[in-house]
Order: structure tokens, then C-alpha cells, then sequence
């Protein structure tokens, strides 16, 4: 088996890999608890190509051979965020929840295909996407169901703690919000 290759695309370099890495998405979220159907398929497409030109967009792959076998992507959460509102059970100070457009990374995907998980991708991916940020901290959801368990445990032992519970739009589940804060020394 060939090694695992890590590649970072930036800003619209990203969005023109969305065709690479569909196919993985298809697989990882067509699992419990996440059970997507095409139409949900459908919205992450469109939601990738506004996600694509946000401010700091990172995107790396995976590869095994030519195929896709993972991939995380975010960026830098914008002044006029809703990310700390959507939490539902704690009420932060302003001085938590002020954006600049560079304090804070979000990673909005993180994903390894079934076949290669506990391997290290899912770390290497996280090591390749973080490495470089010029942010304070770092800061994604995680579902609470048992299947997403391992992915809980992986974050918590790369230094992510809960935050709260995140509620991001009105069909949503709820998530588990995590923060890492960033050692920049």
C-alpha cells in the first residue's frame, strides 16, 4: 500500500478540489449518526463554495494512490460571526466571543474514510490544516451520539475542550462546540 500523501490547497485553490474529495464525503457522512441522503449531498456542495472563499480557507486531502481518503478544511471566523451565539447552554463574555477575522480558525470538516481510520490520518490532517495559523485558538462541533465518540476522544487528546452546545440553524442537531487555544510560543 503506498503511503498517505497530504496536500493543503488555499482560498480558491480549495474550491476547485471539491470534485476530489466528494466521493469521500458521500461515504464518511452516509454513516450513523450523520445519514446523509443526496439532497444533503446537494447543500454541502453548496455550502463548500461559500465556505471556499471565507477569509483563511485551508483545505487538505489525504490520498492513498489517487484516492481521496480523507480531508479537513476551515478558515478564520469573521467579525460578525454567529458561531459563539449558536451556543444554547452558556452565555460567554464579549471579550470571548470578539472576532477580528484572524483570532479564531473554525475546522468545519474533518473527515477519514472507515477503511483508513486509526491510522493517523485523521491527526496528520489536523497537524496539516492547524500547522502555520496565526490564530489564538482553534475551535470546531462534534456530534454527541456514540458513533462520533472516537472523533470526541482524538480532539480532547489534541487539546480541545468543551466550550458548550452548539445549535447552528434551526433543523440542525445539536453539537458538541470545542476550543483549543493555541500554544504560540
Amino acid at each position: 500500500m503506498p503511503d498517505i500523501v497530504y496536500e493543503r490547497a488555499d482560498g480558491q485553490n480549495a474550491a476547485a478540489q471539491l470534485d476530489r474529495f466528494l466521493g469521500a464525503y458521500e461515504e464518511v457522512y452516509a454513516e450513523a449518526p450523520y445519514n446523509e441522503d443526496p439532497s444533503d449531498v446537494a447543500e454541502f456542495i453548496e455550502h463548500y463554495a461559500v465556505h471556499a472563499r471565507r477569509p483563511g480557507m485551508r483545505l487538505v486531502l489525504a490520498s492513498d494512490g489517487t484516492e481521496v481518503v480523507g480531508f479537513t478544511y476551515g478558515y478564520y471566523l469573521a467579525p460578525d460571526t454567529r458561531w459563539w451565539r449558536n451556543l444554547q447552554d452558556v452565555t460567554l463574555p464579549d471579550a470571548f466571543t470578539r472576532e477580528d477575522g484572524r483570532r479564531t480558525f473554525v475546522i468545519i470538516e474533518l473527515a477519514v474514510r472507515k477503511a483508513w481510520r486509526r491510522r493517523g490520518v485523521a491527526a496528520a490532517l489536523h497537524e496539516q490544516l492547524t500547522r502555520g495559523l496565526h490564530a489564538e485558538r482553534v475551535t470546531l462541533t462534534v456530534r454527541p451520539e456514540p458513533e462520533a465518540e472516537a472523533a470526541r476522544s482524538a480532539y480532547e487528546s489534541w487539546g480541545y475542550r468543551k466550550v458548550g452546545i452548539s445549535h447552528p440553524w434551526d433543523e440542525a442537531p445539536l453539537y458538541a462546540c470545542l476550543l483549543r487555544v493555541r500554544d504560540l510560543h
